[in-house]
């Protein structure tokens, strides 16, 4: 069998419009290490996935991103806590797969620069 190209992810780039705003939202909102920054971007820790906030280099890269799932513990915890922050949320945590003994939950949700991600759980039942 013939080996994969791809090792792992080395970074998500997630396009912004003010990096001021995306530091404070990614740092103090959604709690991640940030590792460094310069002008145009900011980098931060993931649990060990490097997340890139950047002013797109050009109007083309300037559209919203891919959607990130971020792993949390406890959804409607990390919900409410992110709603007492102002966080715009597009729905309410909800039950999107069972699959045997596990549920899928998961929410919406818009950063300060338009891009949606997500809050995702597994919980046992």
């Amino acid at each position: 069998m013939e080996s994969s190209i791809i090792q792992k992810i080395g970074q998500i780039a997630v396009p912004i419009k003010n990096v001021q705003s995306a530091i404070e939202f990614y740092k103090e909102v959604l709690g991640l290490p940030l590792l460094f920054n310069t002008e145009n971007m900011a980098f931060f820790d993931c649990n060990g996935q490097r997340l890139l906030l950047s002013l797109p280099e050009k109007d083309e890269f300037a559209n919203s991103s891919s959607v990130i799932y971020f792993q949390v513990e406890d959804i409607n915890r990390s919900f409410e806590k992110m709603v007492e922050k102002g966080v715009s949320f597009i729905d309410q945590p909800h039950v999107v797969a069972k699959m045997g003994n596990t549920e899928t939950w998961m929410t919406l949700f818009k950063d300060t620069q338009g891009n949606t991600h997500a809050l995702m759980c597994e919980v046992s039942i």
